[in-house]
């Protein structure tokens, strides 16, 4: 996803961020709409959404949203590697919000190998918060945080009962919402080839939605964070293909500490 979204404004001019967001949430409503109603369709029960559950749901639309936002606005102005780098400081605040907020305890053990992992990322980004970048580095770390109190509002979800077909598609909802009004005001009109981006934008993020809600739903957060870590990796051979960004000594360093921490969560 994260690929797509800097590919596409070398496809024609530079498209903001809320059309950005309109597009990729759009498109991953459309593919959740037709898995929830088969879900509804085969479920026994008639309460899709439990009464205490909205305001959570809510409140992880809000801020996935905000994530949305800030860090597509990082990955059109700074690497993609770099942008990625930050949102995923995402597992590590979600551990650390399911800790203070659902009172999920972690052992040491698993302190050390996340710490392990959040050290590679940090090797990866090299931020400096200075300069003309600063803002979008900004901007990527804020995406992370407020990812992580998302992730952490849909572990609570599952934990009530909640679908995640169900979640998926009301977070892209209020997502396209969201960003209607933004996109409109500041709408470029969009080339053959970047409206195929922007499809494809859409679908991995779907497909990545479902995949980190199932986790989220059926695993405490400090179980899943250390995996998710991962997406650097594949974010930095990505960023190599297709920007020749290439990955200096700290960034493959950072890579070895993600991989080693994931083989040691084993």
């Amino acid at each position: 996803m994260a690929m797509f979204v800097r590919l596409v404004d070398d496809y024609g001019q530079s498209i903001n961020t809320f059309q950005k967001g309109f597009f990729r949430n759009a498109i991953a409503f459309a593919v959740a709409l037709p898995v929830f109603l088969k879900h509804i369709k085969n479920r026994s029960q008639k309460t899709i959404i439990p009464k205490q559950s909205w305001r959570v749901l809510w409140l992880r639309s809000i801020l996935g949203t905000i994530g949305i936002f800030a860090n597509f606005y990082a990955l059109s102005h700074i690497s993609i590697a770099e942008g990625q780098t930050l949102n995923k400081t995402a597992p590590f605040f979600t551990v650390v919000f399911a800790w203070l907020f659902l009172g999920e305890h972690f052992t040491k053990r698993q302190f050390y190998i996340l710490l392990i992992a959040f050290t590679g990322v940090i090797f990866i980004a090299k931020p400096g918060f200075a300069g003309q970048a600063s803002f979008p580095l900004c901007m990527g770390l804020l995406g992370g945080i407020t990812a992580g109190a998302a992730y952490t509002c849909v572990r609570k979800l599952g934990l009530n009962g909640v679908s995640g077909p169900t979640i998926v598609l009301f977070f892209s909802a209020f997502s396209c919402l969201a960003a209607i009004p933004f996109t409109i005001l500041n709408f470029t009109p969009m080339t053959l080839p970047q409206a195929a981006i922007m499809l494809g934008a859409g679908i991995t993020a779907a497909i990545g939605q479902f995949g980190i809600t199932a986790a989220y739903k059926f695993a405490a957060p400090r179980q899943i964070a250390v995996f998710d870590y991962t997406n650097i990796v594949f974010t930095a051979i990505l960023g190599f293909a297709l920007f020749g960004q290439i990955p200096d000594a700290l960034s493959f360093a950072g890579m070895a500490l993600i991989i080693l921490a994931a083989i040691s969560r084993r």
